[in-house]
């Protein structure tokens, strides 16, 4: 839980720069990489990380939109990437103007339950390395760069 704005505010940073690097490794030809038919794709989990932070933001009082429909994921990678990097701008820009450390540790609503607005912003930060960590086997599975995010991956190995 954030119990700083300040904390936030670096977390973000770190993980949305890692976000980048890999929806940066897409391509539109494999956008449609999935593990099994019908389960989530590169460009689906890609749009999803694109459009989910307004879910979140709207959760704990953040006005944050998407640069488009949730559930039409765009056909190119690079809509994807803009789409994502317009997002985090507004998490920042909103997190800057209406979070203070006291309203962090306020409770808000999340579907019924009391939650602090900095347990929620984990969460955020949570679902995003998760979703970013399903990316990378697909992008290993689809012949695609894998960028070292928190560590160096095989190929950073390799060069050493």
């Amino acid at each position: 839980m954030y119990r700083k704005v300040n904390d936030f505010l670096q977390d973000w940073s770190n993980a949305s720069q890692g976000t980048i690097n890999v929806l940066e490794s897409l391509t539109d030809e494999k956008l449609g990489q999935a593990i099994v038919e019908g389960h989530s794709t590169l460009g689906w989990l890609g749009w999803h990380l694109a459009t989910a932070p307004a879910f979140f933001g709207g959760l704990v009082g953040l006005e944050v939109k998407p640069s488009g429909d949730a559930e039409s994921v765009p056909q190119k990678a690079s809509e994807i990437v803009d789409g994502y990097k317009q997002v985090v701008c507004q998490v920042k820009q909103e997190v800057e103007q209406k979070l203070t450390d006291e309203k962090l540790i306020e409770n808000v609503d999340n579907f019924g339950n009391p939650e602090p607005r900095g347990a929620l912003l984990r969460v955020l930060i949570d679902h995003q390395t998760h979703h970013r960590g399903q990316m990378t086997v697909l992008l290993r599975q689809a012949g695609l760069p894998v960028p070292g995010v928190m560590g160096p991956t095989k190929e950073d190995q390799e060069k050493a």
